[in-house]
């Protein structure tokens, strides 16, 4: 009865008072200092801030200036509304731990952002009167300047009590995003459809473009850039029908030939390309792009040239997924294309989406 008393406060608050909420973030990386930033900037004001990490540290500083860092408890208790912005594996420790050292939590607006979990991850909290909301923006977060004004028209996935959707719709749209509802039993089929789409991309073009400097392009970049982004427009706009290429098309002595040379150049990209050339061989054929002839003949070839490379293709021949020069087997730099000083901030929020969807 006391969290429905709540929840209907809330949502009564939030109608008579949409911009006036007091912000507490607890986890100051990509993802929180610009929630808490884009908040703020929609009329919220941030209290207080927890951050880990040298990295989240500076974020808060530069997002949310003036504002004081302070332990996780202490956060929770000079806000309405508590963003939960570190790792998924982290979330259900922090919430735990929250609510074990007795952090007032009653009536407060628990959000997190993880895209993994619905709100039964916040059961701790709520059984101490908190009220959960689970609000995930679908946006990769770089720490860059931009991340903020990515924000503006993405969708958030939302899963919230019933009672509690008018304001977790409410701060989406202050947000600039468009929620859309997700029900707790699928979160992991929505967050595993999000990570396949955008953080196994990142990694199939920076792979591609690897690929592409070893066969001697100076300019990968420039040369994917166009035919990547028709190829995204035509999956969105046509789905299977934009589908292209040896695949779709059936040859299979092209798939053949280019299985020999990625053995050669990048085991590591061969196990990818196998997979993906047959996902994209069985949507042909369920779509009709492709003959059944033509589908096994290409089915047949990705059996027969795959086995030699075992189970070893993901991982190179050394087990460390080594990318070799195909023209004079060097090893890549390990730190090649990286910026040194681009490492991971430990305990920093982020989502599926994030580099490190």
């Amino acid at each position: 009865m006391d969290s429905e008393v709540n929840a209907g406060e809330a949502t009564a608050h939030a109608q008579r008072h949409p911009a006036r909420l007091r912000v507490g973030v607890i986890g100051t990386g990509r993802v929180g200092s610009a929630l808490g930033a884009v908040l703020a900037r929609a009329g919220h004001t941030v209290v207080a801030a927890s951050g880990v990490s040298e990295a989240s540290v500076r974020r808060a500083r530069s997002r949310l200036p003036g504002v004081p860092l302070r332990e996780p408890p202490e956060v929770a208790e000079r806000a309405e509304l508590v963003l939960l912005t570190v790792p998924d594996d982290a979330l259900p420790g922090l919430v735990a731990g929250l609510a074990a050292t007795g952090a007032e939590l009653a009536g407060r607006l628990l959000v997190h952002t993880s895209g993994r979990y619905g709100t039964a991850v916040l059961d701790p909290a709520v059984a101490r009167g908190a009220l959960p909301l689970a609000l995930h923006p679908v946006m990769t977060f770089t720490g860059r300047p931009d991340d903020i004004d990515r924000l503006e028209g993405i969708s958030f996935g939302v899963t919230a009590p019933d009672q509690l959707q008018p304001v977790a719709e409410a701060l989406v749209i202050e947000m600039g995003g468009e929620p859309v509802l997700i029900r707790e039993q699928d979160r992991g089929l929505y967050h595993a459809a999000l990570a396949s789409a955008s953080n196994h991309l990142v990694g199939l073009v920076a792979e591609s473009a690897d690929l592409l400097r070893s066969a001697g392009a100076p300019d990968p970049a420039r040369m994917l850039g166009p035919l990547l982004y028709a190829a995204l427009d035509n999956a969105l706009r046509l789905g299977d029908a934009g589908l292209s290429g040896p695949v779709a098309r059936g040859d299979a002595d092209t798939v053949a030939r280019h299985i020999e040379v990625l053995g050669q150049a990048s085991p590591r990209a061969l196990g990818a390309y196998v997979a993906l050339a047959r996902l994209t061989a069985g949507r042909a054929l369920a779509a009709d792009l492709l003959a059944s002839s033509d589908a096994q003949r290409l089915l047949d070839v990705l059996a027969d040239l795959v086995s030699p490379a075992g189970a070893d293709a993901l991982d190179g021949p050394d087990g460390q997924g080594e990318h070799r020069d195909p023209r004079d087997g060097s090893g890549r730099d390990p730190g090649e294309g990286r910026d040194p000083n681009e490492g991971r901030d430990r305990g920093e929020g982020r989502d599926p989406g994030e580099p490190p969807l």
